[in-house]
């Protein structure tokens, strides 16, 4: 086991609480009768000799939802799926080309509540044998990493752009000319905070 899973092991073990992309906007009122639909995305990171690297894509530009965002592999829950490491594991199969076989997996964070109405778990994972990103060209525009030492709280900053005629605010933390912020700036920076603390 790497140093990185045995910290991660260590911060899942530490009590969590569920995030969403309205923390930082408490006067922001959530939909009235919101029905969430259950989703998986899987943050995998792999040893290199670089040390640990985090796998994210850029989604593709022409999608309905969040297109040219920076993203984890993920997606809704799908009947056949037997539980949500399923589903983010049969995700990452099909976004990014990654087998099943080559991951292990180290627990859950807790939920996270999107504006687009999703109950989304993070599921974290280690790459074990090393593969060749295969991007899905329908949804995902680039596969890439970012060194997981760059998850850090001091990494993290909060921005702020009009969303549905309001201000929101968000956590942000760029890394080269990837801008990362939204639902998986808020996740990183949960676990950051969590990181933390061991």
């Amino acid at each position: 086991m790497s140093d990185l899973s045995s910290r991660l092991q260590a911060a899942l073990a530490r009590p969590g609480r569920p995030s969403s992309d309205y923390d930082l906007n408490e006067a922001m009122t959530l939909p009235a009768g919101r029905v969430l639909r259950p989703a998986a995305v899987l943050v995998a990171f792999e040893d290199t000799a670089r040390g640990p690297q985090l796998y994210l894509t850029k989604r593709s530009s022409h999608l309905k939802h969040h297109p040219g965002q920076i993203a984890f592999p993920g997606g809704k829950v799908d009947a056949g799926d037997a539980d949500v490491v399923a589903t983010a594991l049969r995700e990452a199969r099909e976004e990014i080309g990654l087998p099943s076989e080559n991951v292990e997996i180290l627990g859950q964070l807790d939920p996270h509540e999107t504006v687009t109405s999703f109950s989304m778990v993070p599921v974290l994972a280690r790459v074990t044998t090393p593969f060749i990103p295969n991007p899905e060209p329908g949804e995902v525009e680039e596969v890439f990493t970012v060194p997981f030492a760059h998850i850090t709280p001091a990494n993290f900053r909060i921005e702020g752009r009009r969303w549905r005629g309001t201000w929101r605010s968000y956590y942000a933390a760029p890394y080269g000319p990837y801008y990362i912020w939204g639902a998986t700036g808020r996740i990183l920076r949960s676990l950051a905070d969590r990181l933390a603390q061991v």
